[in-house]
């Protein structure tokens, strides 16, 4: 039988109750906390800066813009020979080209339009700026080309035409599907529409040949002169229309309704309303779910400009921003110049406003250059004390132990002596950690409560776990979960299981630090990859010196420092609500944000069905307490079976007012931005929405403990992953090759190990730095159902059939890792669900194969649920 060594003498716990360790952590911010200054508040600021003039100095309206080849283009549009109220409109088929040089930016000239044509539609592709429609005095028209730039000339590329003649419309692309929305078909304002137009680039054909699709038609009125834009919504990615005029029966109706049309599902919701008209003007989405409009016009002097003329005063030079998920508008501060009937283009990390209209008539050559960015934010010393304080003490934790660790027992499972409170905290902070503490809260805030409904489903599996998994780790004496699996189906599913642990946490380390550091960019004045290395080598320090035992005591104190921090932020969230408790319901409420169940069929939703939660986190919960070493791990650091069963229940029931406060911060961010929009950061990802809270509008002091406590659920999960990666490689691997001659050289071996996997994770936690990653919550759960699934099916086949074999057994693991590879590389299912389908493809496909093969599997004595001993052994039997 597969034993580690146990220690000679069981040892006494170390650590003092929670309770003492909670006031210890906590009273003195409680006491202080009504002291201390706020941390400076800071919001989203637009640099404004001019890059040279158009060549034509009189500047144009209605251009064709769009960026190829890194290379502005600016193509056609109209204007008025000066003396302006005394000239007839003049259309142009100009195409210049700004391009980036050693010495800055430079014109050149790009060659001619097929025709002088101004006001169409344009977008940026991968196969150039996309020109749409377009008319001249006499004519609206329906031509679609593409501009592109060889570094000398543009070249015309023709592409199938709109379904019939549109100007003054705008459009929008989503991945590579380009959608145009409003406009006129004729001159004249009274052939405005609400017709939906799309076309899919990503066939490798001939352009022409494309063809467009008629779409559901805006349901609110006709419109022309409308803007639009892309933008996520916090589900799916959307176009967005805003504003327009129409003629209403001779009159002009200006508009200021805001549309989304979600491609996804093919529908329209109407919007909170802009602030104002807005029409003939540039919208762009910024950030991860914000709309920006930079230019346009509103109905003052409309009716005067003949009167006015060069008296009018001009378009007002005011920006507006839109936030998709609470539906909010605020000002955006003044601009420098307003051009209106122009189009708003993305170079690289800026926007263009190329040219345009400053007033009736009047145009500028101006090119203006906007670069968003946050303003700066300050830390402070007190937040650098207590953050960098806790961070110490953990380290302090791991010199502690470090002297209390004898052999590999004392390493990897504590000398079994650890108390069942405390192994059922780090179970608790090793299932949730950073998922929990930011993954939640922005899952929350963009979405609603369904996904909580896949925790709920944890005290149900802990049933499996306490009477099935637990048992039978503790019956053959464990270091490694998969000792069970070779017991049962041979080495090969021991490897096999053992190697797809690793590498799950490998990732995962890499996962958690990278996007937890990723958020807390806009908490503290630390980058990415200083927060990662900051994590990984504390982390490492800590968990190479002291084992297990620092690693559960961390976790301990880690587990109240999280739901402490957590309770703080919540009263501190209602209390910058309108209306407190009351209007925080009312806001929440109206808007949904309390949703607990989607009913619907499809996987592919992001609105996520209830049956896909409910079958997805039983799935997830089944791999990961059952077969998850970094879990199984701690039921064998306790001293009998009655005390781990214990530590699984206290972690089951804690998740659950864990998951109602942190999905009630995310509710609660939503209600607070929603009542201070004002106060969003454009730049700030939907991860970043609590730090970028607690940044901006928590105390100093206060802030720095909850910013310790997202440390701190980061830590658990990287030490976590670190200890149980070094006991899977020692156990596993090196021990049964007896690589070792000695229990101590084991011990260095596994401090070694320990190390080792530490490094590699923070390193490849800073290569994983990308902050286009859209959720923590949604990249955890894809990592978690490609290698996890498959581990809880080998479990389940273990552990619920007496047929399945070895080949079986072996078989099923692998065709359902291809399978899960599959899903993560061609399908659209929902992430969601990938743990169930890895565990339901490994244990239908594994029992098959083992009835195919026909080979009974050996003695299964004390290796099933229908061949179990009467007993686990004491242990001083185990010890004599």
């Amino acid at each position: 039988m597969l034993k580690a060594p146990l220690s000679s003498c069981p040892r006494k716990p170390l650590m003092p109750h929670p309770w003492t360790l909670l006031k210890f952590l906590f009273v003195p911010f409680l006491v202080i906390v009504g002291l201390l200054p706020q941390v400076g508040r800071a919001e989203t600021v637009l640099d404004w800066q001019q890059l040279p003039d158009l060549p034509n100095d009189l500047g144009v309206a209605g251009p064709f813009a769009g960026v190829h080849n890194d290379s502005l283009i600016v193509a056609g549009g109209a204007n008025f020979p000066r003396p302006v109220w005394e000239s007839n409109k003049q259309w142009t088929d100009t195409i210049d080209v700004l391009v980036r040089t050693a010495e800055g930016y430079q014109w050149k000239a790009g060659g001619k339009l097929p025709r002088p044509i101004a006001y169409g539609a344009a977008v940026t592709t991968k196969q150039g700026v996309l020109c749409l429609g377009g008319c001249d005095a006499e004519k609206v028209y329906a031509d679609a080309f593409f501009l592109q730039w060889n570094g000398t000339t543009v070249k015309t590329i023709p592409c199938a035409p709109l379904p019939q003649p549109m100007a003054y419309g705008q459009a929008a692309m989503i991945g590579q599907t380009v959608y145009v929305v409003g406009g006129q078909s004729e001159t004249g304002l009274a052939s405005a529409t609400n017709l939906l137009w799309s076309l899919d680039l990503s066939a490798n054909e001939d352009p022409t040949k494309l063809q467009w699709k008629t779409l559901e038609p805006l349901p609110g009125p006709t419109r022309s002169f409308n803007l639009v834009a892309h933008q996520h919504d916090g589900f799916n990615d959307s176009i967005y229309v805003i504003g327009g005029r129409r003629d209403n029966n001779g009159q002009t109706q200006f508009l200021q309704d805001v549309w989304q049309y979600t491609p996804k599902t093919n529908t329209w919701k109407e919007r909170t309303s802009a602030p104002r008209v807005i029409m003939a003007g540039e919208a762009i989405g910024i950030g991860q779910s914000h709309i920006f409009v930079l230019g346009s016009a509103d109905e003052s002097n409309f009716d005067r400009v003949d009167q006015l003329k060069d008296a009018h005063p001009g378009f007002p030079q005011q920006a507006f921003a839109y936030h998709t998920i609470t539906d909010t508008w605020i000002e955006a501060g003044k601009t420098p110049e307003n051009l209106v009937t122009t189009t708003a283009v993305r170079w690289g990390d800026s926007i263009i406003i190329p040219s345009g209209e400053v007033r009736p008539r009047v145009r500028s050559p101006h090119i203006w250059k906007i670069t968003p960015a946050s303003s700066g934010k300050s830390f402070g010393w007190p937040n650098y004390v207590v953050l960098f304080g806790y961070l110490l003490a953990m380290v302090g934790v791991g010199v502690f132990f470090s002297r209390k660790n004898k052999n590999t027992d004392d390493y990897f499972r504590g000398g079994k002596q650890i108390p069942w409170w405390a192994a059922g905290c780090s179970i608790f902070a090793t299932m949730l950690s950073s998922l929990t503490f930011m993954g939640f809260p922005s899952k929350a805030f963009a979405q609603d409560w369904v996904y909580a409904v896949g925790n709920f489903t944890i005290p149900v599996v802990a049933i499996l776990a306490v009477y099935v998994a637990m048992p039978f780790y503790r019956r053959i004496d464990a270091t490694s979960a998969y000792q069970y699996l070779e017991m049962r189906f041979g080495r090969s599913a021991r490897v096999f299981a053992s190697g797809s642990f690793v590498l799950f946490h490998l990732f995962r380390m890499a996962i958690v630090m990278s996007l937890t550091a990723l958020a807390l960019a806009v908490a503290t004045p630390l980058s990415p990859a200083q927060s990662v290395m900051l994590m990984g080598v504390l982390s490492i320090v800590y968990c190479t010196m002291g084992g297990i035992e620092a690693v559960i005591w961390t976790d301990t104190i880690q587990s109240f420092v999280l739901l402490g921090g957590a309770l703080l932020a919540v009263g501190l969230l209602l209390s910058g609500v309108d209306g407190g408790i009351e209007g925080f319901w009312k806001i929440a409420s109206e808007s949904h944000k309390f949703n607990l169940a989607n009913l619907h069929a499809d996987v592919t939703n992001a609105q996520v069905a209830l049956w896909v939660v409910l079958v997805g986190g039983i799935a997830q919960n089944i791999s990961s307490y059952t077969a998850d070493q970094a879990v199984v791990q701690r039921y064998v650091t306790t001293s009998t079976s009655q005390e781990a069963s214990k530590s699984i229940w206290i972690s089951a029931w804690l998740t659950i007012p864990a998951t109602l406060i942190f999905f009630t911060i995310g509710t609660s961010l939503f209600a607070f931005y929603h009542s201070n929009p004002g106060k969003l950061d454009a730049m700030a990802t939907t991860d970043q929405i609590f730090p970028l809270f607690i940044a901006r509008e928590i105390p100093i002091g206060l802030a720095g403990l909850i910013v310790a406590g997202v440390f701190a659920a980061a830590q658990s999960t990287v030490s976590t992953s670190m200890n149980s990666s070094a006991t899977a490689i020692i156990v596993d691997f090196l021990r049964p090759m007896n690589l070792c001659t000695t229990e101590k050289s084991y011990l260095s071996a596994a401090r070694l190990c320990t190390f080792a996997v530490g490094t590699f994770g923070t390193l490849l936690g800073i290569l994983f730095v990308d902050p286009n990653i859209r959720s923590l919550f949604d990249a955890f759960i894809v990592i978690l159902g490609i290698f996890m699934g498959i581990l809880g099916g080998l479990f389940l086949l273990g552990a619920f059939t007496r047929k399945t074999n070895q080949f079986g057994a072996m078989t099923g693991a692998l065709i359902g890792s291809a399978v899960m590879l599959l899903l993560w590389k061609f399908s659209k299912i929902n992430s969601y669900l990938y743990p169930a389908a890895g565990l339901s493809v490994c244990f239908a496909t594994g029992y098959l194969a083992s009835w195919i093969a026909g080979k009974a599997p050996g003695d299964l004595s004390g290796l099933t649920i229908y061949d179990l001993p009467a007993r686990e052994p004491t242990l001083a039997e185990d010890a004599s």
